[in-house]
C-alpha cells in the first residue's frame, strides 16, 4: 500500500515534465501561476500604451485590460488543446496580446480613431489564421538554421526589456532608483538561491518564489501602488464590440504586414519552445497550428475591442528553464487569467506587482532563450553556409535597429515594420541568405591544396 502511494506521489511529480499526464491539482495551480506573474504586465501594457495614443478614458482601458486577460486565457488554452486538431499547437505556449503591433496601431488610431485598429485586427487575424493553415506549403523555405537565428534574435531583443523592467519599467518617474535596484537584485538572488536549495520538483517554483520575496519586500518599501483597486468592480463581463469597427485600406495593410512578422515570431517562439522544453524540433502541424490560433484568436480578440494576440516569449524562458511542460499544469495559468478576465477585481490585484520585481525574475529567464537559440544553431552544425546566414542575419538584425535613422530612406510603413523590429529584420535576411546562398560552401582539403598550388605557382 505504501508503495502504492510512493509510485503514484513519483508518477505525479513526473508528468509535470511530461506534455500529457494528470498533475494533482494543487501542485499544478503554484506553476500556472508562476506563468501568469511572469507576463501579466506585459499583456496589459500594449493596451495602456495604444489606448493612450488614441486618448481613451480611464474606464475604457479598464474595460480593455479585462478583455486582454480574457482573450489571454482563451488564446492559452485553443494552445493547449487544439481545434479540430488545426488551430492550436498542442504545446505550453502562454499568449497574451503583443508589443509587436504597438507603434503601427499607434500611427492608425491616431489617425482614424480606435475603431479602425479594431477592424484591421479583424482582418489581419483572419489573414494570419490562413496562412497558418496553409503553412505546410511555404513552411520549407524555412531552414533549421533560419528558426535558430530568429529565436537566438528573440532572446537578444527580450534582454532591454528584462533591463527595463528591472530598474522599475520604461518611462517611470523613479526609474533606476535605489529601490528598484533593491527590489531587483533581491527577486534574483532569491531566484538563483531558491534554485541551488529547492529539492526535486520544487526547484521549478524559483520565479515564484523570488515574485513572492519581491512583492513582500515592495510593501515593506511601501513601494506597491494599490489605488487602481479602489474602484474596481468585483465582477464583471466583458463586453462584444464595445467600439464600432471602421475599415481603412492603408490601415489594414498596414497591420496585415505586421500580422506577418508577428507570425515569424510565433515560429521562433515554437521552435525554441520544442527545442529547450521538449528537446526536440518543432513539428510541421504544430508550427502550423500555433500560427493558426495567433491568427484566428487575434480576430476574437478584436470583437471584444481587444489587440491582437501572440506567443509570450518570456513564457518560452520560463519552460526553458523549468523544463515544467505539462499541458494541464500551464492550462491552471489559463483559468486564472479567464477568471482576471471575469473579477476585475483579481486583475487589478496581479496588476500592484511592481516592475522592478519582475525584471529580477526575467534577467535569466530571457538569457536562457537566447542559450537555447544558440544550442540550436550548434545543432544545425557549423558549416560555412549556416555561419554566414546565422552571422550575417544577426548582425543586420541586432545591428541595423539599433540605429533607427538607418531606415529614413524608406516609407513609413517600412520603417513601422522594421526599424525597431530585430527579430523581423533577422528572419527576413535570414530567409533572403538561406535561398540566395549557394547549398555547399564547404572548403574541402582539395580547394585548399589547389589554391596553395596556384600561389607557389604564381610565387614561381
Amino acid at each position: 500500500m505504501k508503495l502504492h502511494r510512493n509510485q503514484e506521489k513519483n508518477c505525479s511529480i513526473e508528468n509535470i515534465y511530461q506534455l500529457n499526464g494528470t498533475v494533482p491539482i494543487y501542485k499544478a495551480i503554484p506553476f500556472g501561476l508562476q506563468h501568469i506573474l511572469a507576463m501579466f504586465v506585459a499583456n496589459i501594457a500594449p493596451i495602456l500604451i495604444v489606448g493612450g495614443a488614441c486618448g481613451l478614458a480611464d474606464k475604457e482601458l479598464a474595460t480593455l485590460i479585462q478583455s486582454a486577460m480574457l482573450i489571454a486565457g482563451i488564446g492559452t488554452l485553443v494552445q493547449l488543446f487544439p481545434i479540430f486538431h488545426k488551430i492550436g499547437s498542442g504545446l505550453p505556449i502562454v499568449m497574451g496580446i503583443s508589443f509587436t503591433f504597438v507603434s503601427v496601431l499607434c500611427v492608425v488610431g491616431t489617425q482614424y480613431g480606435y475603431g479602425a485598429i479594431m477592424g484591421a485586427v479583424l482582418i489581419g487575424g483572419i489573414v494570419e489564421g490562413i496562412l497558418g493553415l496553409f503553412a505546410k506549403f511555404w513552411l520549407k523555405i524555412i531552414a533549421p538554421i533560419v528558426s535558430a537565428s530568429v529565436v537566438t534574435a528573440i532572446g537578444f531583443s527580450l534582454l532591454t526589456v528584462g533591463a527595463n523592467s528591472f530598474g522599475g519599467g520604461s518611462g517611470s518617474v523613479n526609474f533606476g532608483s535605489v529601490e528598484n535596484w533593491i527590489l531587483g537584485s533581491v527577486t534574483l538572488l532569491c531566484c538563483i538561491l531558491f534554485h541551488i536549495f529547492a529539492k526535486g520538483y520544487l526547484k521549478q517554483l524559483s520565479v515564484l518564489f523570488g515574485l513572492v520575496v519581491g512583492y513582500l519586500l515592495a510593501l515593506v518599501l511601501g513601494v506597491v501602488d494599490f489605488s487602481a483597486l479602489k474602484d474596481t468592480s468585483i465582477i464583471s463581463v466583458p463586453h462584444l464590440i464595445p467600439f464600432s469597427m471602421e475599415f481603412h485600406l492603408d490601415a489594414i495593410v498596414s497591420v496585415v504586414l505586421i500580422f506577418l512578422v508577428s507570425a515569424t515570431e510565433t515560429i521562433g517562439d515554437t521552435s525554441a519552445l520544442a527545442a529547450s522544453g521538449l528537446d526536440r524540433e518543432a513539428t510541421q502541424q504544430e508550427t502550423s497550428g500555433s500560427i493558426a490560433c495567433d491568427g484566428f484568436v487575434s480576430s476574437i480578440s478584436s470583437l471584444f475591442g481587444c489587440l491582437p494576440i501572440t506567443s509570450f516569449s518570456q513564457n518560452v524562458g520560463l519552460v526553458a528553464m523549468t523544463k515544467v511542460v505539462n499541458r494541464f499544469t500551464i492550462a491552471t495559468g489559463a483559468v486564472i487569467m479567464l477568471l482576471a478576465g471575469i473579477f476585475p477585481f483579481f486583475g487589478a490585484l496581479l496588476a500592484t506587482l511592481p516592475d522592478a520585481v519582475l525584471g529580477g525574475c526575467t534577467i535569466m529567464m530571457f538569457g536562457t532563450i537566447v542559450v537555447s537559440g544558440l544550442q540550436m544553431i550548434s545543432k544545425c552544425g557549423f558549416t560555412q553556409r549556416n555561419i554566414t546566414i546565422a552571422a550575417l542575419s544577426l548582425s543586420i538584425g541586432l545591428g541595423f535597429t539599433q540605429v533607427a535613422d538607418l531606415f529614413q530612406i524608406f516609407p513609413k510603413m517600412v520603417q513601422n515594420v522594421f526599424a525597431q523590429n530585430c527579430v523581423a529584420v533577422v528572419f527576413l535576411a535570414s530567409i533572403l541568405l538561406n535561398l540566395v546562398l549557394p547549398k555547399n560552401m564547404e572548403v574541402t582539403a582539395g580547394d585548399v591544396q589547389k589554391s596553395e598550388k596556384v600561389l607557389k605557382e604564381g610565387e614561381e
